[in-house]
């Protein structure tokens, strides 16, 4: 819920597609509030645009939603489902699942979020993981999954979690090759394969080369960090010097 005014987003906004002009080989996304989208998608072509969250219906009496549908005719294309602060809120994988298929059937790329809440001693957050991969797409075609983007985001090292801690590229590593060992159970080798993972931890400046090139994932989702233009400018020119 940053920036408090759209005349910041369109600075901040500005000032990124600035200093990433020559990047060439990297996705930039930039998911911002929904008020601000419209204004935004005329600064820049380079940078794509995603919503922080979607409805599941296109049409009809659910005063407050916006609906996928909605925000591709205004030109985003990208949206991020079930984020750890709205499960926090409530919501569930179920919900999730339904907007995942909605976002779909309106041509959006989903970013969809998972993680656990702690690393227990058992091994436990592998089975929570799991859970929520098969909630999430469940009933999903298993042509349609290579076209979602998972992103683990372990709550328990999220700059907002009381008692936080660090997350390693070894943390990352492990949860990529355990999601796409899922991925592959529901689908295919060759679709797990094809199948974008993303780390979303906190994932900043000082930390971003570890993790694209130690944690097995093939992007970033950084939060605090998106918030400095500078900072998140710098994370995508890592991305770019990385082969």
């Amino acid at each position: 819920m940053n920036p408090l005014t759209g005349k910041e987003a369109e600075k901040w906004f500005a000032s990124i597609a600035k200093l990433v002009k020559r990047i060439k080989n990297t996705d930039i996304v930039i998911c911002a509030p929904f008020i601000y989208l419209e204004k935004l998608k005329k600064i820049s072509r380079k940078v794509a645009l995603g919503a922080q969250d979607a409805f599941w219906g296109d049409v009809g009496p659910f005063t407050g939603e916006i609906s996928p549908e909605m925000l591709y005719n205004i030109g985003v294309r990208y949206v991020i489902l079930g984020h750890s602060e709205r499960r926090a809120m409530g919501e569930s994988s179920i919900e999730i699942n339904k907007k995942i298929k909605s976002a779909l059937a309106s041509g959006l790329v989903p970013i969809v979020c998972i993680g656990e809440k702690e690393r227990d001693l058992n091994h436990e957050y592998f089975r929570i993981v799991k859970t929520q991969i098969h909630e999430c797409l469940k009933g999903i075609p298993k042509d349609s999954i290579s076209k979602i983007t998972i992103a683990y985001e372990p709550v328990w090292s999220l700059s907002s979690t009381l008692n936080r801690r660090d997350a390693t590229a070894n943390d990352s590593r492990e949860m990529a090759v355990f999601i796409r060992k899922t991925l592959s159970d529901i689908s295919s080798p060759d679709i797990a394969s094809k199948t974008r993972v993303i780390y979303g931890g906190s994932a900043n400046e000082r930390d971003a080369e570890e993790f694209l090139q130690n944690g097995g994932v093939d992007g970033l989702l950084p939060g605090k960090a998106s918030l400095d233009p500078k900072k998140f400018s710098e994370i995508v020119k890592i991305a770019e010097g990385i082969k």
